[in-house]
Order: C-alpha cells, then sequence, then structure tokens
C-alpha cells in the first residue's frame, strides 16, 4: 500500500472510530449502554439514519442539525471525528505501520474520550482508564515502540514500573493536596503508565501541570475565575501523555544537551 492510500485508510478508520468515541462519550458519564439503543436525536429522540451518521461529512450536509427536529448538533462531533483521525495518522506518520498500531490508537482514542467527558463532567470514566490499564500492561510487555528509543522493547519491567510509578505519584498527590487530585486523575496516569512507561509519567506530569498553570493564568486575568474555580485536570495530561506519546524522544534528548 502506497504511503497516500495508507495514510487516507487510516484517516477513514479515524473517522469511524470517532464517530463511535462521541457514543461513548455521550453516553458514559450518563451510564447507558454505547451498544443499544442505536444513536438517536438527544432532542426529539428520532433515531439517525445510516446516511445521516457518516462522519463529519453529514455534519457539512445537514447544517449541524437534525434532519427531524431542526435541533443544532453540537459541533463536538465532527471535532471529536477530525481530532481521532488526525492522531490516528500522527501515529502511523509518527511510528511507522506494524502491529502496534493499534495499541497506540487506542490509547490515543482513550485520551480523547477522556479529554471531553472530563470537561462536561469533570469525571473520568473507570469504563476507559480500567480496561486501559490490563492493555496497557500487555502491550508494554511486547516489542513496542518505546516513545523515547525508536524500535526498542519497552518490556513488561517498564511497563509495570510506569504502572506503579503512575498511580503512586498521583495517589500520593492526592494525600498531599487533600482531595485536590480525583480518583479518576491516579486511575488515568496508571494507565498511561502502563502504556508508555516510566519515563512517560514523569513527562506527562511536568507537561500536563505546565499547560494547566498557564490556562489557569489566562482564565484568572480574562476570564475573572478565581483561584479556587475548579478546573478538571485530566484534559491537561491527556494532552500531556500525547506530547509524550508523539514527542517525548526529542523532548528528553533536548534537556539531556543541555
Amino acid at each position: 500500500m502506497t504511503g497516500a492510500y495508507l495514510f487516507l485508510s487510516v484517516f477513514i478508520l479515524g473517522l469511524i472510530i470517532g464517530s463511535f468515541l462521541n457514543v461513548c462519550i455521550y453516553r458514559m458519564p450518563r451510564g447507558l449502554s454505547i451498544v443499544r439503543p442505536s444513536s438517536s436525536c438527544p432532542s426529539c429522540k428520532t433515531p439517525v439514519r445510516i446516511y445521516d451518521n457518516i462522519p463529519v461529512i453529514s455534519y457539512i450536509l445537514l447544517r449541524g442539525r437534525c434532519r427531524g427536529c431542526s435541533s443544532a448538533i453540537p459541533i463536538r462531533y465532527p471535532l471529536v471525528e477530525l481530532l481521532n483521525a488526525v492522531l490516528y495518522v500522527s501515529v502511523i506518520w509518527r511510528f511507522g505501520i506494524g502491529w502496534y498500531a493499534p495499541a497506540y490508537f487506542a490509547f490515543c482514542s482513550a485520551m480523547v474520550v477522556i479529554t471531553f467527558v472530563d470537561l462536561e463532567f469533570q469525571i473520568i470514566p473507570d469504563a476507559i482508564t480500567l480496561s486501559g490499564i490490563p492493555i496497557g500492561l500487555v502491550a508494554g510487555s511486547l516489542i513496542l515502540i518505546d516513545p523515547f528509543v525508536r524500535a526498542s522493547m519497552l518490556g513488561f519491567k517498564n511497563s509495570f514500573i510506569g504502572f506503579i510509578s503512575g498511580g503512586g505519584l498521583f495517589y500520593l498527590i492526592a494525600v498531599l493536596s487533600r482531595g485536590g487530585m480525583g480518583g479518576g486523575d491516579i486511575k488515568m496516569m496508571t494507565m498511561t503508565g502502563a502504556f508508555l512507561g516510566w519515563k512517560a509519567v514523569l513527562l506527562t506530569t511536568f507537561s500536563a501541570s505546565l499547560i494547566g498553570s498557564i490556562v489557569g493564568i489566562i482564565l484568572i486575568v480574562f476570564k475573572g475565575k478565581g483561584r479556587k474555580t475548579k478546573i478538571p485536570f485530566g484534559p491537561f495530561l491527556a494532552i500531556g501523555a500525547l506530547i509524550t506519546l508523539f514527542f517525548g524522544q526529542e523532548i528528553f534528548r533536548f534537556y539531556l544537551m543541555r
């Protein structure tokens, strides 16, 4: 398969999976099944027809409105589909094609769901993190591409240390901050450590803290938010984890050269 067709195929796959992620984002925090019933309009409950459920294209053709009741469809739907597709293509661009790619696809999709659910509901679904932890440990036990060293063996030892350090570090933060860190964040970083190893835990934590601090300052200065305003940390951790996945090697090399 030539490069162009490969990237196009992966992009389309990302769009399709992204459409399913929208189902997860809407239903998981509401305690609904992600399997049944089929998708329907939240306003009029009319089932979404197959030709109205084509990722991104249907949103454009419907002009962002339900065919049945003309209620506005949140822009989140095409954004999630596009974001997931771009992340899938980025995995192939960064690491190449291989049997390990599905593991990184799953990790990226998990970060997308966590981000949008936490932004709206201030929770991180256990269905994502608790299922992701064993998947990360299994994947990390096999030959994968470590984001810090190309074509290396992440190995069970590194994966398990990441699993322990991710959960342990954030549990310690939660204790010291007296509830300032939620259980969802602890489980999320446990999953991240299992997938990417202990180095990723450190870089993800640093990146998330830096980005979170910048966003917090902006909200205080321009939006009038107070210092005690609660801001979900999951999205920042997700961004930090993705930065680590795609650019961790370069960041560590730059730091060590200084």
